[in-house]
């Protein structure tokens, strides 16, 4: 068939016309692809890091009739070296929580600069974790020393 009349033709509009949607289609497709292979990326890095968060073995400590805080963790602070905190839990696991500059840090109702925390501070943390397998603070609450 020449050319010159494949181009009179109605199909070719309505080929090029189904290609544009086939194209956007796939794009869309590409899209979702790229977004669960990110979501993908960082769960497999997570479980790179279970055993920090879990214990060495990756098995459940025991918590006492606690659950497991996923985004933050209550202890002792016994090591301070800013913007890095080690926690030790209830569980007896270290955990390391980084601050940022958006970390707030409460005792009581006053807020504290997070220089003030200092080694033997029981602390509450509340925040997210990053791909290490460490809590990065949102929010730091200093609790009051228990009654021996």
């Amino acid at each position: 068939m020449d050319t010159k009349k494949f181009t009179q033709l109605k199909s070719p509009k309505l080929i090029i016309g189904v290609l544009i949607i086939l194209a956007v289609l796939f794009g869309i497709f590409q899209a979702g692809v790229f977004v669960g292979f990110h979501k993908a990326s960082f769960l497999f890095k997570f479980g790179d890091n279970y055993y920090k968060t879990f214990g060495e073995r990756g098995e459940m400590p025991p918590f006492r009739d606690e659950m497991a805080g996923g985004h933050g963790t209550i202890g002792k602070i016994v090591k301070v070296e800013l913007p890095t905190l080690i926690v030790l839990g209830p569980d007896n696991i270290e955990k390391i929580v980084i601050t940022t500059a958006s970390t707030t840090v409460h005792q009581f109702r006053d807020f504290l600069p997070v220089d003030k925390l200092a080694v033997d501070q029981i602390i509450t943390v509340i925040g997210y974790p990053n791909e290490q397998g460490q809590i990065v603070a949102k929010l730091i609450r200093v609790m009051p020393s228990p009654q021996k």
